[in-house]
């Protein structure tokens, strides 16, 4: 893996060193993570800015009512991630878990009918956003110039749905097998990418949220490509050799595999499914609360978004090191690997979110060009309790790790559920109908990750799913609990 200045690498990895002179962390097991985790975590920026950055360009060419309006269309564009995501975690699963145990002539067969199934999942999805946007959107809004703008918008980043999911297959194939550099590469250059043809498509050409949407199309179509002749030839100029070349005219829909990776994505996308589709109640109920705050909400999770990508990193590696671990039958370090980056993780989590915390006003006022908005106000407050909420991912995520890597996901699934529909809507939905007032959104935060989390590191410390792993290595010899 090349070796780069970068800060985040340098972040991660002096929390890492802080943690092993703790005698919290393993050295080796800290390089590992350091090495898997930092990469991820630079994609997630990378991906989560280009979000934010279309969120306030939208926000400075065209005011609050097309923020909402985007707000308002992309749970249906995360759609993409709940299914590409359940089947990419079914890959990095039975990769990770093949290429610790040096079966290798599985891995091409696991990347084809990963996205074979993922085809098949989405393009269905995209004909049913293009032909009922506008109804679609106007499920959560009953403000006609909000539905134009999300109806507009959604219309034509559906078309780039597949697309996305594509690429969380291919991002995943890669960590399994210990890169993360070059799916970061990758990825982070789209959304670079992503940037660029936004701000000449939205600002040059004056086309607003279509020009927004188009540009997410578009560099989601190249970063897919890159993918794809890099998995085909083994590899690219200058990147690390991918460990075996995909043959692309090979068998896709090979019954056994699709089997698996069904029973362990399913879950995955119900998880993930879970954010996404209480996404719609969530954000119609917001709209209940009066005038600024579906846009303070939108920018508030944008800036979400951004301080939840050490998960993402940290989730992932957990998720490839647990795995080979586990393909090889050691148990034990299997559960090392899991305990400490969870400590890991929690402690990147805390600093980014002080850091944030300090800088909430400047952050917010990057969404508006009016800093006397009634937005602005109610944005900062909730990024300042995000802060606090958003600690807990990294028990909930680090937990949740080695659960996805051991194909025990149904536990994650029903943690996420409990956590939204139980605990996050309803006391949303309370600061709408009592005296609770915005004090409801503010408990929502909280509920929305520590519930999660604490069913997630139950579930860990449990062992159950060093059992679960066992029907799907490539062989069978477990070691004890």
């Amino acid at each position: 893996m090349p070796s780069l200045p970068n800060p985040i690498r340098l972040l991660v990895a002096f929390v890492g060193r802080l943690l092993v002179r703790l005698g919290l962390l393993d050295h080796e097991r800290a390089r590992r993570t350091t090495d898997l985790a930092w990469p991820r975590i630079v994609t997630g920026l990378a991906r989560m800015s280009r979000s934010a950055v279309d969120v306030a360009m939208v926000g400075v060419a065209l005011g609050g009512t097309a923020i909402g309006g985007v707000g308002l269309a992309s749970p249906f564009w995360g759609l993409a991630f709940a299914l590409g995501g359940g089947i990419a975690a079914g890959s990095i699963a039975l990769v990770s878990q093949r290429y610790g145990g040096h079966s290798l002539d599985g891995v091409g067969q696991a990347v084809r009918s990963s996205a074979a199934l993922v085809v098949l999942l989405t393009v269905p999805l995209v004909a049913v956003l293009w032909t009922f946007s506008v109804d679609l959107v106007a499920l959560l809004s009953d403000d006609a110039a909000t539905i134009r703008y999300g109806a507009d918008y959604l219309r034509v980043v559906s078309l780039g749905v597949p697309f996305a999911a594509l690429n969380l297959i291919g991002s995943r194939v890669f960590i399994g097998v210990d890169d993360a550099w070059t799916p970061m590469v990758f990825r982070s250059g789209g959304a670079l990418l992503n940037i660029a043809i936004n701000a000449v498509l939205i600002f040059g050409f004056g086309m607003g949220v279509v020009g927004a949407a188009l540009g997410t199309v578009l560099s989601n179509v190249v970063v897919t490509a890159v993918f794809a002749g890099t998995l085909v030839n083994g590899g690219l100029p200058g990147f690390t050799a991918f460990p075996v070349s995909v043959d692309p005219f090979g068998r896709y829909l090979d019954r056994d595999v699709l089997g698996q990776l069904l029973d362990i994505g399913l879950p995955v996308i119900g998880r993930s499914g879970v954010w996404t589709v209480a996404e719609f109640p969530m954000l119609a109920i917001v709209g209940l609360y009066g005038p600024g705050v579906l846009p303070a909400y939108v920018i508030a999770r944008r800036i979400w978004g951004l301080m939840n990508t050490p998960g993402w990193g940290f989730g992932l590696a957990s998720s490839s090191l647990v795995g080979q671990e586990l393909g090889r039958g050691d148990e034990r370090s299997a559960e090392a690997y899991g305990r400490e980056i969870i400590r890991f993780a929690v402690a990147v989590y805390l600093l980014s979110a002080v850091i944030v915390f300090a800088f909430a006003d400047p952050i917010v006022l990057a969404f508006s060009d009016d800093p006397t908005a009634p937005s602005v106000p109610i944005a900062v407050s909730l990024v300042s309790v995000a802060c606090g909420a958003v600690v807990f991912q990294g028990v909930s995520g680090g937990a949740a790790g080695p659960l996805d890597a051991s194909g025990d996901t149904r536990w994650p699934f029903v943690s996420q559920f409990v956590g939204m529909f139980c605990c996050s809507i309803p006391l949303a939905y309370l600061g709408t109908t009592t005296a609770l007032g915005i004090t409801g959104l503010y408990l929502a935060f909280v509920a929305e990750t520590s519930i999660p989390a604490l069913l997630n590191y139950y579930r860990f410390r449990s062992n159950t799913w060093k059992r679960v792993s066992r029907s799907y290595r490539p062989s069978a010899a477990p070691a004890d609990d």
